[in-house]
């Protein structure tokens, strides 16, 4: 956690090497400077949540064997949300770890064929990513997971993108057990000539998966982007026990989605 804090900057280059540290028990950061990996580790293998862009998949390889982990032992990958710098890395991953990828409902096809969904506020924005041609499915909201040992909650939090998912589970040491949710990223972020006032059932949509969000029991939250949940601020004290939490996360992203809609409101 010290080299990630020194190693690494706010809002740092996606595919920028870092070493990987536990984050709470068995829960640990396998990720890049700039995007974030999660390994859960079980009884009888592995989970990884997110792979990174094709090259930060490189990284986070090589950080999970540098954990003395095979990469036979990761048995299925959860995906956050269905851009290329957090799930571009998931064909080459499959390939080295034969591991079935899971996801939201509405991030399967884009996943399956590595294009753009024409939904998405930031279609075109995108080069495509590699398909995902072995073991793919969905997960429904609110399912339990239950894999190598290691069992995770998927929740629909919909707005970033149509098919975001968060991910929710215990982790235990010495001292106890915490809730960690892995907090998909839910910032109004778009191409530039969408608009989210001509969509307004996106935006209903977008509504709903931020108060799903600011609803999770969450002890302690992380997110794709280290830098939205302060990680790298809360590296340097030590301990990823502090930062905000699932409701602090949340009403952030209400001020940016209404603040977006307001500027876009604004007389130009």
């Amino acid at each position: 956690m010290a080299r990630f804090a020194a190693t690494c900057e706010d809002w740092d280059d996606w595919d920028k090497p870092t070493a990987p540290f536990r984050i709470h028990g068995d829960t640990w950061y396998v990720g890049t400077c700039g995007i974030a990996a999660i390994l859960i580790k079980g009884d009888d293998g592995a989970v990884l949540i997110d792979s990174g862009t094709a090259k930060g998949s490189e990284v986070i390889a090589a950080n999970i064997e540098s954990l003395g982990v095979k990469l036979s032992d990761v048995k299925a990958m959860l995906g956050s949300h269905e851009h290329f710098d957090h799930v571009g890395g998931f064909a080459r991953m499959q390939g080295l770890t034969g591991a079935p990828v899971l996801v939201g409902a509405d991030a399967v096809e884009v996943i399956r064929t590595g294009k753009d969904d024409p939904r998405d506020p930031q279609t075109g924005l995108h080069a495509p990513m590699t398909p995902v041609t072995g073991p793919l499915r969905a997960v429904a909201d609110g399912e339990v997971v239950n894999i190598a040992g290691v069992s995770v909650t998927g929740f629909a939090t919909p707005g970033h993108t149509i098919g975001a998912m968060s991910w929710q589970w215990k982790s235990c040491d010495a001292n106890g057990c915490i809730t960690i949710v892995y907090g998909d990223s839910l910032s109004p972020v778009s191409a530039d000539e969408y608009r989210f006032t001509d969509h307004p059932d996106y935006v209903a949509m977008f509504r709903t998966g931020i108060t799903r969000m600011a609803g999770l029991e969450c002890d302690m939250l992380i997110t794709p982007h280290p830098s939205a949940s302060d990680m790298i601020a809360r590296a340097q004290t030590g301990t990823m026990a502090t930062g905000p939490s699932c409701a602090d996360y949340a009403a952030s992203k209400t001020d940016a989605l209404d603040g977006r809609l307001a500027k876009e409101a604004a007389p130009q």
